[in-house]
């Protein structure tokens, strides 16, 4: 047997290898980006310098607006302009009620409801106001504000009352809702009206103070003018009848302040205009513009009445007629003065630290003196702050020159007012 050896191949010679590497920062690589992207930039600028300066703006517009404040309502945005007494809302996404506040804002489907003492007051972004009457509960239907469009807002009211007034809108064709368990009434612009529901005797009742309104149930089509009122159980005739007018107020005037050198013994002179058919008026005077609580009331005959017993401060009165066969009309417009003790008026402080346009709505902000009652166009500001700090959205104005006057009054009795000019284009 013969053996052969293999001799084993030499194994190869593993060579020396080097391995070199740079690092590169992540600052580096983002210079370098920055710096692709400006000569593509620089580049496209002279070739298309019109585009690109446009573009340009954009960006830059983009990157320095200043945020809004966390929880300001946006111009489209249903929200609460006065709140008083115990008012609760439950969002359309929740299942628990929580007390309404003037940071809420309100959407489509919200529940709305207030005590036997509440009164709430929403302003949709178009101007129209529904103003919410106690042992009330009504939901937020429709809130569809665009854009040069038309627009359409509305509530629908299960049980209580609701006051509804509409602006002049800017797009024809705008609608305000107030819909009940089978009937819808739309008002027209510069309008009021005043409805309530009882779902007990399944009664409705809707009526027109200022301008007209269109109802529709079924297909039935109703026109109701001004001082008419439509009546309509849920299953039976609608009727429709004349109702009494309020009174105009004369004196005091709408945010006039009074100066008297004591107001508990100075008389101070209430006076309105008559109405034809009439017998007595009765005179109301509180604290509050919605009149949740009445401090004072009193009937009389004539067209005037001097009353005593009031302490400094602002009040708001109005008048309601009563004729012979004892109905009476609506509450007139409520106005509002000023009371003030001769000698202890003071200055106080009040200043409008801005002013923005929200298309024909205007947002002032400013500062005055914690606890300090302010006006702004004859409505009293709800979102003042405890640090002296407000906001106020004005209703939508008419174009051209307009002029907001601001009118304030601190727990001392002093009294401001600032008159702000401003153009909507």
């Amino acid at each position: 047997m013969i053996e052969t050896k293999i001799a084993a191949s030499a194994k190869p010679k593993i060579q020396k290898v080097e391995v070199y590497w740079h690092t590169v920062t992540y600052k580096t690589v983002v210079i370098l980006v920055l710096l692709f992207i400006a000569i593509v930039a620089g580049a496209a600028y002279l070739v298309f310098p019109g585009a690109s300066g446009s573009v340009l703006n954009k960006i830059a517009s983009s990157l320095t607006r200043p945020d809004a404040p966390a929880g300001a309502p946006t111009a489209k945005q249903a929200r609460f302009v006065n709140l008083d007494g115990k008012v609760q809302v439950k969002k359309v996404n929740s299942v628990q009620w929580a007390n309404a506040d003037y940071q809420l804002t309100l959407d489509k489907g919200d529940l709305i409801q207030t005590g036997s003492e509440g009164v709430a007051r929403l302003q949709f972004a178009d101007g129209t106001t529904y103003t919410v009457k106690g042992d009330t509960l009504v939901t937020v239907e429709e809130n569809t504000i665009d854009a040069d469009k038309a627009s359409r807002v509305g509530v629908h009211i299960q049980a209580g009352q609701v006051d509804l007034a509409t602006p002049t809108w800017n797009v024809p064709g705008s609608k305000a809702d107030i819909s009940f368990e089978n009937a819808v009434a739309s008002l027209r612009e510069n309008s009021r009206a005043e409805v309530r529901s009882d779902p007990k005797t399944q009664q409705q009742q809707m009526t027109v103070n200022e301008g007209s309104a269109d109802m529709k149930r079924g297909g039935e089509h109703v026109e109701v003018a001004q001082w008419e009122r439509v009546t309509f159980p849920t299953n039976g005739t609608i009727t429709k009848d004349q109702v009494l007018a309020p009174p105009a107020l004369t004196s005091p005037l709408n945010l006039q302040p009074i100066i008297v050198a004591d107001p508990k013994k100075d008389p101070i002179h209430f006076e309105w205009k008559p109405v034809a058919t009439a017998k007595t008026y009765l005179l109301q005077i509180s604290r509050s513009t919605l009149f949740s609580k009445v401090l004072y009331e009193k009937r009389t005959a004539d067209t005037s009445l001097d009353i005593t017993g009031l302490e400094p401060g602002d009040y708001f009165w109005k008048v309601r007629a009563v004729d012979a066969k004892d109905a009476t009309s609506d509450l007139s417009d409520p106005y509002k003065f000023t009371l003030v003790a001769q000698g202890k008026e003071q200055d106080m402080l009040l200043e409008v630290t801005s002013t923005e346009l929200h298309g024909s709505m205007v947002e002032v902000s400013g500062r005055t003196e914690a606890g300090a009652t302010l006006i702004i166009n004859g409505e009293k500001v709800a979102d003042l702050r405890a640090d002296g700090t407000f906001h106020y959205f004005t209703p939508p104005m008419t174009k051209g020159s307009q002029t907001i006057v601001i009118t304030g009054q601190n727990r001392r009795g002093g009294t401001a007012i600032k008159r702000v000019s401003i153009v909507i284009p």
